[in-house]
């Protein structure tokens, strides 16, 4: 009798678990279907004023050589624009990178480029105290944050800016697509393109979104003061998520352009990638906990491969496992090759499934601990996302 229990009692668990993981691939194929739905909704290019082009400061933080760095500086001294100056923030007067922006300043002296070195630390956030430390020089009431391994064409201030028209309008960010090179990053470039992506494009269909990126933040000096200068960000990881989510609450509108900046990924070890993909997972559980959670629900590549193997490759398995794949890898399609234009997810869209599966266990890993290593620094990570040193 205990062995008929104990049997039932098994199968029943089993039957329970079926449900669950059936239940898990169907709100996956939901939201990939959500997702393309969100692409196509997104697809369009804003009308360009070209007599909307306020005077504007370009911020950018400095901390060693990446790859290209000449280039994706340089891109920004391109500007079909008027009137524009740059500064760029160094901590260090040692820096590698410095060198490069002494090569900048000479090759295009018609520019207003300036190069703020400075110690002077507001936070835990090197980032951000070197973005303090070169707004000190800034000219003009619109600033423009953009990261160092980020690549433009030289219409992009003029577009960028154009959300601005509207004087609501506190916070301007942007999309962007990977350009790597090696197997390593070539995975971590389809994960941004077709899974990071299409999260913020659902993300921004079902509610005006309250974040923004380090590709492109072009924020009002009137939505930053109003948060608190960058003291109030100074010790936070995600930066950039602050810079958007704080002028939101301070009542100021976040637009995500149509303009698409490319990032410029430097080939890196496995564990390099794993150590940067774990500290940017622990930043999206401890900046967006619920959405983070959430994320459960999106993960149909993983759920429906152990819904196959929990009912032993039966014909339900395999039908959820073929709607479920083929369904992500549209999904995959439409926003990384489609709206981003992304190189790698033309050439590589096939890789969706295995960078999935790495990314439902780095997910999985990202909900233990809070230590991170950054620039060669071993941090800690608070409940509210700040940063504390160890």
């Amino acid at each position: 009798m205990g062995i008929v229990d104990s049997a039932a009692f098994t199968t029943v668990n089993f039957k329970i678990i079926d449900f669950l993981l059936l239940i898990l691939c169907l709100s996956a194929v939901l939201f990939y279907c959500y997702g393309i739905y969100a692409a196509i909704a997104f697809h369009h290019h804003d009308p360009v004023d070209p007599n909307f082009h306020p005077p504007m400061t370009i911020l950018k933080p400095i901390c060693g050589l990446d790859n290209d760095a000449y280039e994706n500086l340089a891109s920004f001294c391109r500007q079909d624009y008027p009137t524009y100056q740059m500064i760029f923030g160094v901590r260090d007067p040692q820096d590698s990178g410095i060198a490069v922006v002494k090569q900048i300043i000479h090759d295009f002296p018609k520019l207003d480029i300036q190069l703020v070195v400075s110690d002077r630390t507001i936070g835990t956030n090197f980032k951000v105290s070197n973005l303090e430390n070169a707004a000190t020089v800034a000219k003009y009431e619109i600033w423009l944050i953009a990261d160092s391994d980020i690549r433009v064409g030289c219409d992009y201030l003029q577009r960028v800016v154009q959300p601005l028209h509207d004087k609501s309008v506190g916070v301007v960010t942007c999309l962007y697509r990977s350009l790597a090179q090696g197997w390593v990053t070539t995975l971590e470039a389809i994960g941004t393109s077709t899974e990071f992506h299409a999260n913020v494009l659902v993300s921004k269909q079902l509610a005006p979104i309250k974040f923004a990126f380090g590709s492109t933040i072009a924020i009002r000096k009137e939505a930053l003061q109003a948060i608190g200068g960058f003291r109030a960000i100074a010790d936070y990881l995600a930066d950039d998520f602050q810079l958007g989510y704080l002028p939101a609450q301070a009542g100021y509108k976040v637009v995500l352009s149509d303009y698409i900046v490319e990032h410029i990924l430097a080939p890196s070890t496995v564990a390099q990638a794993i150590k940067h993909q774990i500290r940017w997972a622990r930043c999206i559980r401890v900046s967006r906990p619920w959405g983070y959670l959430g994320l459960i629900f999106t993960y149909g590549t993983v759920t429906s491969l152990l819904l196959l193997i929990a009912t032993k490759g039966s014909i339900l398995g395999w039908a959820g496992l073929m709607i479920t794949w083929t369904t992500r890898l549209v999904m995959g399609w439409v926003v990384g090759v489609k709206i981003l234009n992304d190189p790698v997810a033309k050439k590589f869209l096939w890789l969706i499934p295995l960078r999935d599966l790495l990314s439902f266990a780095i997910w999985c890993y990202g909900f233990f601990g809070s230590t991170i290593e950054w620039r060669g620094r071993r941090l800690r990570l608070t409940k509210e996302g700040k940063l504390v040193s160890t």
